[in-house]
């Protein structure tokens, strides 16, 4: 049985949240929870927020036990992208993506 939970239109940078991602894919949820806890990136705490919410989906819905679970999967989707624009000198404007992400993480029962 699995569980998942996902997070949408989080206004942080998929390129920069992929790399503290990786770091918790099929790793048991307390192992990723503590490396999640100590990291010292804001997409951490993004990241910490959707596994402890697919850990609960799996707990209360399904009935698994928590100590058993791990991360079976762990991606993140490119959002949308917020354009803005900054006038520079001489009448030049520049463009500013403010780029969000697609959080998700599913979690699994090892068998």
């Amino acid at each position: 049985m699995e569980a998942r939970a996902i997070a949408k239109e989080v206004r942080t940078v998929p390129r920069k949240a992929r790399l503290v991602i990786d770091l918790i894919r099929g790793k048991s949820v307390k192992e990723a929870d503590v490396i999640l806890k100590n990291l010292n990136k804001e997409s951490a705490r993004l990241i910490r927020k959707v596994l402890i919410s697919a850990t609960a989906n799996a707990e209360n819905n399904l009935n698994l036990d928590k100590n058993n679970l791990y991360v079976k999967e762990a991606f993140i989707n490119e959002g949308r992208t917020l354009k803005r624009m900054r006038f520079g000198s001489r009448g030049h404007v520049e463009p500013i993506k403010k780029r969000t992400s697609h959080i998700t993480i599913v979690v699994s029962d090892r068998n």
